[in-house]
């Protein structure tokens, strides 16, 4: 009998391996562009998250945001694209094992009351809540696994020159980072932070579904879920601010069924030497950072609410929309 067998038989992976490899491969690059998105729109957020972990090297904060943005679009189109061979997947390898460990410490740190909730990792930005659990379990599945799965499904055959992949790569980098560094001056406040119309103010929390210390707006101003009602926000320090006060008490003032409210996040020795100095016809309501940083990328920004629902946003003051 004749016992010979073909060798390659036994190197030919399961025909299942190669098809979850991709999937695995693209289902993690889109998660990279995902978050890559909420970065990119409010990179001014995010160059305060890279100063919070520590990673602003040499005070370049903003230069560490833009390279982050970078390679994050670059691996996530390549995976997309098909593109796993190790100069794609031992950079992704790295950058997994970086966001792991982020919130991972972050985790660990949050659970040993090192830091607070406001100092947890924002990996997909201002425009997704979590709490540092949620941001490191979340993390590891999504990224995690996708990540073995692409690498036991890697292809076994040579593929072809990826030339025009490689320019897709170099043109969707390019373009992300030119959108981070214009993004500050375009008026998309509303896509970019979770403050847009139609948000009731009862959605607008910090913390967590079971978390006790959970507030929303709608608590901080109980009167936001009936009537119409003007809410800036500002850290009552700003210029543009501290120059409109004097038409914001006249509004104040003027018997409008409007309210005017004042929500911030300025230390409770601000507030009051604001309250001592100024002395505001409007009322001032102190607010969590975690609760008002998700809702503005500049200071101050204005929203109209009517009912308990958001009907207008604005950037800067509302001194002709009374």
């Amino acid at each position: 009998m004749n016992m010979s067998y073909d060798p390659s038989l036994l190197e030919e992976p399961p025909p299942w391996r190669p098809v979850v490899g991709t999937i695995a491969a693209i289902v993690l690059g889109l998660v990279f562009l995902v978050a890559t998105w909420g970065k990119a729109i409010n990179p001014e957020a995010f160059v305060e998250q890279i100063r919070v972990e520590g990673l602003d090297f040499f005070g370049q904060a903003a230069f560490v945001a833009i390279g982050a943005i970078a390679i994050e679009v670059a691996l996530g189109v390549a995976l997309v694209l098909g593109l796993r061979r190790w100069w794609v997947l031992v950079p992704t390898v790295l950058l997994v094992i970086f966001f792991l460990f982020l919130t991972g410490r972050s985790y660990w740190q949050f659970e040993q009351g090192i830091i607070t909730e406001a100092e947890s990792c924002g990996c997909f930005g201002n425009l997704v809540s979590r709490t540092p659990a949620e941001a490191f379990w979340q993390d590891l599945l999504l990224l995690g696994v996708p990540l073995i799965l692409s690498f036991l499904g890697r292809p076994t055959v040579k593929p072809r020159r990826p030339t025009w992949r490689i320019a897709v790569v170099v043109l969707a980098t390019l373009a992300a980072v030119g959108l981070a560094l214009k993004a500050p001056d375009l008026p998309i406040d509303d896509l970019a932070t979770r403050l847009k119309p139609g948000v009731s103010t009862g959605e607008l929390c910090a913390g967590g579904k079971n978390d006790p210390a959970r507030i929303c707006l709608d608590t901080l101003i109980s009167d936001l879920d009936r009537g119409q009602h003007w809410v800036v926000m500002t850290g009552l320090e700003e210029e543009g601010f501290l120059a409109g006060v004097p038409q914001l008490n006249d509004l104040a003032l003027a018997g409008s069924e409007t309210m005017l409210w004042v929500v911030t996040a300025a230390s409770e020795e601000t507030v009051a030497n604001f309250s001592w100095t100024q002395a505001p016809a409007f009322e001032v309501r102190e607010a969590p950072a975690t609760l008002l940083r998700p809702l503005y990328r500049r200071l101050p920004r204005s929203f109209r609410v009517v009912d308990g629902e958001v009907v207008e946003t604005r950037a800067g003051l509302p001194l002709e929309a009374f």
